[in-house]
């Protein structure tokens, strides 16, 4: 018997100072059974660091043709791949030949320093492809069946909150 996606409902305030970017964002979100609170805390902060009325998440984890979260245009051409984790470099290769611009946000930083080492120099000839790591001790706690969180984001960090916890998260560049 399979086990069912946990939906969660994220009522989401955005103050993105950095790119004069405020919005309010009303989530219906699948969690992958197999996927822990904190990557899906990594998969939201990868929404609020780039988001946009048409950024929108992707079956993800359900489907492998596909990233976390993608922007299309209206002409359907996809503008925005993101993808999370330390993908291989065959994924990299299609997403980067697919889209106009891809982000990887890799998250558990052992990981994802030896995973970098070991794909850096492939990775240089990807002139549209940007890898980041992020640095989000903690974020776990926000998670909810239902949330209402809110983020500002000042000189590259987001500082994302609830009733209860206020949580900064860094971006690093690779």
């Amino acid at each position: 018997m399979a086990i069912n996606a946990t939906i969660h409902k994220v009522s989401l305030n955005i103050a993105d100072i950095d790119r004069h970017y405020y919005q309010n964002h009303e989530l219906t979100i699948a969690q992958h059974p197999s996927e822990t609170d904190f990557r899906f805390m990594i998969r939201l902060s990868a929404f609020i660091v780039n988001a946009s009325e048409r950024l929108c998440f992707t079956k993800g984890l359900g489907n492998h043709e596909e990233p976390e979260l993608w922007q299309k245009n209206p002409t359907d051409e996809i503008e925005l791949w993101i993808d999370l984790g330390q993908p291989d470099a065959k994924r990299i290769r299609k997403a980067c030949s697919h889209a106009n611009k891809v982000i990887i946000y890799t998250y558990h930083e052992r990981k994802a320093k030896v995973w970098w080492e070991q794909q850096q120099k492939n990775l240089q000839r990807f002139n549209n492809l940007s890898v980041w790591h992020i640095h989000a001790e903690g974020v776990d706690l926000l998670m909810k069946r239902s949330m209402q969180l809110q983020c500002t984001i000042q000189e590259g960090t987001l500082y994302l909150s609830d009733e209860t916890y206020n949580i900064p998260i860094t971006l690093g560049k690779f």
